[in-house]
């Protein structure tokens, strides 16, 4: 950000008195609630940092890293001491103290928006670092941020920063969020597209690879009529012929060919009766494989179609969880595993994912689909706690677009996994729940 901007915004937060709440909403973005309600994201990514404001924004996960603790401990309910552009330099810094039970706690709060060294840095009173987003040590800039270290002042720039008024503050930090959101999620968008294109593609061509049904059963026919063929023709077949001619019961001539030659016409007709089987049993499996390429396609259509329908990144990241590298964790490819606000939501992709989720559901996960008509089953994993309003209508949201192409108002009803009974395959019966509206128009 332009440091004129950010003297302007710091201006503006003087109004403030108070951080009601504090948290990582996202691995580089920082919410701030100030005076209970009125809420600015701190965007700290390198060499994109900025300040902005917006309607919600959907945390992706609970953060427990040291740094997060003491942000909760020092700034929540904190009252605001002072603020100042730090320095004159690019650098945010809050003064708050939070009454203890023995004495007031004094602590600085240090949003630097500098580039490559984009930080957020917990300082004590006396300017010594207590925690920060990033540690950096002597190897990387003559600035140590480390724990424990008194914290240096940042060079002043040798040059003055132009002025860019602005005409309102508030405005200009709602039209960031617009901006910035606008140009990721058309290139989120356009690769995520993309990459599930490949994907649907991939399985458009399997589905199209895949031998006939009818074909298979015409074979298998087929060869169960000429093993029938040779032993009624027993006592006209030579060993080890490899191609017979044989009367048909209609009196035509057919031409029997045999994989190998075999010593008597009985292994010659019990080999041709193993070839119709064989034949039946991939008829039976490629209906099996037929329906299960189908279900996924459709799937993935529907994935397609609500990347397309995604009015912000949050919902990108959010039907795009970032995988767990240290953990080897076996996916399954009949269910879509989502998080929202750190908890675990997974959505069936069909029949056979529907059915999985139920059967191994525990009693107090959160179980969801939509009221009177077919669709996903979702089941979010709740650990016993009581999960949120905004998890639920998330994973219900989820459970819409998974299932209908069409923008509308949607019911979808919910209740625990232990008031949900199995009838056969995905079909249930319940009868204790609640029901949520989901209007996917807006």
């Amino acid at each position: 950000m332009k440091l004129s901007h950010l003297k302007q915004i710091t201006a503006y937060l003087q109004k403030f008195t108070k951080i009601s709440a504090i948290y990582r909403v996202s691995d580089t973005i920082i919410k701030v609630a100030f005076d209970r309600d009125d809420e600015l994201y701190f965007e700290m990514q390198r060499s994109n940092s900025r300040i902005f404001k917006c309607a919600s924004y959907v945390r992706s996960k609970v953060y427990n890293a040291p740094f997060d603790v003491l942000l909760a401990k020092r700034f929540n309910r904190a009252n605001i001491l002072n603020i100042e552009l730090f320095g004159g330099d690019k650098i945010i810094r809050f003064k708050t103290s939070v009454a203890s039970a023995y004495k007031e706690e004094v602590t600085i709060l240090q949003f630097e928006f500098t580039g490559k060294y984009t930080n957020v840095i917990i300082l004590d009173e006396d300017e010594t670092v207590l925690e920060a987003l990033r540690h950096v040590d002597l190897f990387s800039s003559f600035r140590e941020v480390r724990v424990g270290q008194k914290l240096l002042n940042v060079p002043q720039a040798p040059f003055e920063a132009k002025e860019y008024p602005l005409d309102d503050v508030e405005q200009f930090l709602y039209d960031e969020y617009a901006r910035e959101e606008q140009e990721k999620l058309a290139s989120l968008k356009k690769q995520k597209i993309s990459l599930l294109n490949k994907k649907l593609k991939k399985l458009e061509k399997l589905i199209d690879s895949l031998d006939d049904e009818n074909a298979l059963e015409e074979e298998a026919l087929k060869y169960q009529h000429y093993g029938n063929l040779l032993l009624a023709n027993m006592h006209n077949i030579k060993p080890y012929q490899k191609i017979v001619e044989l009367d048909d019961y209609d009196g035509k001539i057919v031409k029997i060919e045999l994989h190998k030659e075999f010593s008597s016409a009985a292994m010659m007709a019990n080999s041709l009766f193993s070839r119709s089987k064989k034949a039946k049993q991939r008829a039976l499996h490629m209906h099996i494989e037929k329906s299960s390429l189908i279900s996924k396609i459709e799937h993935m259509k529907l994935f397609i179609h609500t990347v397309e329908e995604a009015k912000d990144v949050a919902k990108i990241q959010l039907l795009f969880p970032k995988n767990v590298q240290a953990k080897k964790i076996k996916t399954n490819d009949s269910i879509e595993t989502f998080w929202i606000e750190g908890y675990k939501v997974s959505l069936g992709k069909n029949e056979k994912g529907n059915v999985e989720l139920l059967q191994n559901a525990r009693a107090k996960d959160i179980w969801l689909h939509m009221k009177e008509r077919p669709s996903a089953h979702v089941i979010i994993t709740t650990d016993k706690q009581n999960v949120p309003d905004s998890v639920i209508k998330g994973a219900a949201r989820l459970c819409v677009d998974f299932t209908m192409f069409q923008q509308d108002k949607y019911l979808v009803d919910y209740t625990p996994r232990r008031e949900v009974t199995i009838q056969s395959g995905a079909n249930v019966l319940y009868n204790k729940y609640k029901t949520i509206e989901i209007d996917t128009r807006g």
